[in-house]
């Protein structure tokens, strides 16, 4: 199994106090930065006969949203490490609420691909990072429990948003309702001002003590100036990560996984309504779905937080993303509401073990130091099939006519991903074992020579003890020791 990864932050978080304010804030952001591109499928059968668009069409809405929010990572995470979480999550509230409003004003579909997929994208990309970044600077044993807690979130507010959305566009139309939403998700920058500054000290203060160190040291000002573009850029960004194994095996299943990880949600409440359902009936679907979800992911953290789970939270990861795959697989059984009700329960229960591991296993990995880094570097890189998964979706919903086929592909696809990331996950643990083995095996050897060695200082002292002692006066030899000394190590026979 993995090492346990220590506090590297310099300083050892509370666990606890104003900690909890912090998750707090971090459960509003990361709520309303995940929620946000389930809950708006509510209108999508609206918007698609509004604009006479195609399933393709409309899924880009949320596929652009999701891949500007993981695309926008390292921006995000370049930007914390400068300032801090709390002025990047404000002004990512800030963005993603204006985004949101000028939405409202949309004649095509081509300006919601820029207002609500890029502009709130990115906007939510500011909230999603830093809130992550900062429950881990304040939590290490209680970690798997606080982001558990910060990531059920998402459900909570899904479970309001997605009869919400349905009432405010009996009200008001999807124009009122993207008014009144882009409102609500002002709440952001008001869970961003939670998010109080912790460290061993502050960045004023570090940047004046290594001034102050520098004007003393002129060599470590030489040094300075001499180093390279890439080791300045590895600072804000470490891409030495891509030489860490274990990284390499999260990224590969991630991005298999992501493929398939937000279709089967973006299609639910439209595939209820393809089957007969009543429009709250097909939105309360997503409701039953993040309420069984909010109560996994805490429940999933504390799992994960216990003394048998978290060595081999690696494990507990690859099997929740197999889970995955195998509710997908089901779902074209599901040929009535009740069918589909039962699916939403497993596929909440799948959704919510994945979302509350996804970030855990990543720092466990990694450690809290390169968290900020590993961060930035998997969204860009899952940016990708995240964009391309609800879109492949709704091209084979156009082919074939029949959403089955769309939670087929997405159930094997998450399969073999879940596997993947078992089998590397078992290569890891091996050669991470394999590695501690020779180390120790190396520092015995160490360890022995060093001994011999001083064995052999030991000797050498006990010998010149002895000439010094003799050149203080001859001592009488007999007759065999005389022998000695002509046969013996002065080669004089």
């Amino acid at each position: 199994m993995a090492p346990a990864v220590g506090t590297d932050l310099g300083y050892t978080p509370p666990d606890g106090g104003w900690g909890w304010m912090v998750v707090l804030g971090a459960f509003i952001s990361m709520g309303f930065s995940y929620a946000f591109s389930k809950a708006i499928t509510v209108f999508y059968k609206e918007i698609q006969e509004f604009f006479g668009a195609s399933y393709s069409e409309i899924a880009w809405i949320s596929s652009l949203l999701l891949a500007c929010m993981y695309a926008g990572g390292p921006v995000s995470s370049i930007l914390v490490n400068k300032y801090g979480s709390r002025p990047v999550v404000m002004f990512g509230g800030l963005l993603s609420g204006i985004g949101m409003i000028l939405a409202t004003f949309s004649t095509s579909i081509i300006q919601l691909y820029i207002c609500v997929g890029v502009i709130a994208g990115f906007g939510f990309s500011m909230n999603l990072q830093p809130s992550v970044i900062v429950v881990g600077k304040y939590f290490l044993k209680k970690r798997p429990m606080a982001n558990g807690l910060a990531m059920a979130g998402s459900p909570v507010i899904l479970s309001t948003l997605a009869p919400l959305n349905q009432f405010l566009f009996d009200k008001y139309g999807w124009r009122g309702s993207f008014l009144i939403l882009g409102a609500l998700i002002l709440n952001c920058c008001v869970a961003g001002a939670i998010f109080r500054p912790i460290g061993p000290m502050t960045s004023k203060n570090k940047k004046d003590k290594d001034t102050s160190i520098q004007d003393k040291d002129p060599e470590k000002v030489k040094t300075k100036e001499k180093e390279s573009c890439i080791a300045r850029f590895n600072k804000v960004l470490d891409l030495t990560l891509f030489k860490h194994r274990g990284f390499l095996i999260y990224l590969i299943g991630n991005v298999l996984m992501f493929i398939a990880f937000y279709a089967p949600i973006v299609f639910l409440a439209p595939y209820g309504k393809h089957l007969g359902v009543d429009e709250y009936s097909a939105a309360f679907l997503l409701s039953i779905l993040a309420i069984v979800d909010m109560i996994a992911r805490p429940a999933t953290g504390m799992i994960a937080n216990t003394k048998w789970i978290r060595p081999r939270v690696q494990y507990f990861f690859s099997f929740s993303v197999t889970f995955n795959g195998f509710c997908h697989l089901m779902c074209p059984l599901a040929t009535s509401y009740t069918g589909l009700v039962v699916y939403s329960v497993f596929f909440g229960l799948g959704f919510g073990m994945v979302c509350a591991l996804l970030f855990e296993t990543l720092m466990d990995l990694v450690g809290a130091k390169r968290f900020s880094s590993a961060v930035g570097l998997v969204t860009i890189v899952e940016c990708v099939p995240l964009l391309l998964g609800p879109p492949i979706g709704g091209a084979i919903v156009d082919t074939f006519g029949d959403y089955r086929y769309m939670f087929f592909e997405c159930g094997a696809i998450m399969v073999f991903a879940g596997l993947f990331l078992f089998v590397g996950n078992f290569y890891n643990y091996r050669m991470l074992r394999k590695e501690a083995e020779l180390e120790n095996q190396k520092k015995d050897i160490e360890m022995k020579d060093g001994a011999g060695l001083k064995k052999h200082d030991s000797d050498q002292v006990s010998s010149d003890e002895k000439v010094k002692i003799g050149s203080e006066g001859p001592p009488v030899k007999h007759d065999s020791e005389k022998c000695e000394d002509v046969n013996g190590s002065g080669h004089q026979g």
